[in-house]
């Protein structure tokens, strides 16, 4: 049992990944650290509001989150197994990532 719910986690982290600005999203994250919706709109090409959905996604599944900073709010990645997925997907060190929560 206790591998079935493994296995289940490790498939919701996969599916919050599959969307391809999803997964451009987490990598920018890692890549250049702590950014807000505005900063990714302009890395990205995507509307605000496409990149506000689809960071509430990647919130749910526990892969980043938010601390407000005035009137800005500033995303981070927060899950070690979603920076090493990526990882390996883009053959990065994650060493090389910005994200504090890797320190």
């Amino acid at each position: 049992m206790e591998q079935e719910v493994c296995y289940a986690r490790k498939a919701e982290l996969l599916k919050a990944l599959s969307h391809p600005l999803r997964l451009q999203i987490v990598r920018g994250l890692l890549v250049n650290g702590c950014r807000n919706v505005g900063c990714m709109e302009s890395h990205t090409g995507q509307s605000q509001s496409c990149i506000s959905q689809h960071l509430m996604r990647l919130k749910a599944a526990g892969i980043v989150r938010a601390a407000r900073s005035g009137n800005e709010v500033y995303y981070e990645v927060a899950d070690p197994e979603a920076a090493a997925v990526v990882a390996a997907l883009f053959g990065d060190r994650e060493e090389e990532y910005q994200c504090t929560m890797l320190r």
